[in-house]
């Protein structure tokens, strides 16, 4: 149950190294979480609401982070995509940046001795 409360965000960012081992090793890990950078990475959501305590407990959103970014139903789903979105933004810049035309290389001018 929230597993990141109180964590720093490089020790969030080793706990979710950890939890994608036991993934990989075949495990199924469950995640009840608030972090969007957590959220963002899992496999599979399910969003509870539509509201908090009393005003919530059904199930208003179900699939990927992306899948559940896009319905409007969800809470979640609204700040999910601002995250998402952003990274996909710097995915892009980092790309144009990686294949951008290397700026001309400037010569050095000759300097004449007295």
């Amino acid at each position: 149950d929230e597993p990141t409360t109180g964590l720093h965000f490089e020790d969030t960012r080793k706990l979710l190294e950890v939890l994608q081992e036991l993934v990989e090793n075949g495990n199924t890990i469950v995640v009840i979480e608030h972090n969007l950078d957590v959220i963002k990475v899992a496999d599979h959501l399910l969003d509870f609401g539509p509201e908090g305590g009393d005003g919530g407990g059904e199930i208003v959103a179900v699939g990927t982070p992306e899948q559940v970014a896009e319905n409007p139903a969800s809470w979640t789903g609204r700040y999910l995509k601002e995250v998402l979105d952003r990274h996909e933004e710097r995915r892009k810049d980092r790309v144009a940046a990686l294949t951008a035309e290397p700026a001309p290389a400037k010569r050095a001018k000759a300097r004449k001795s007295a």
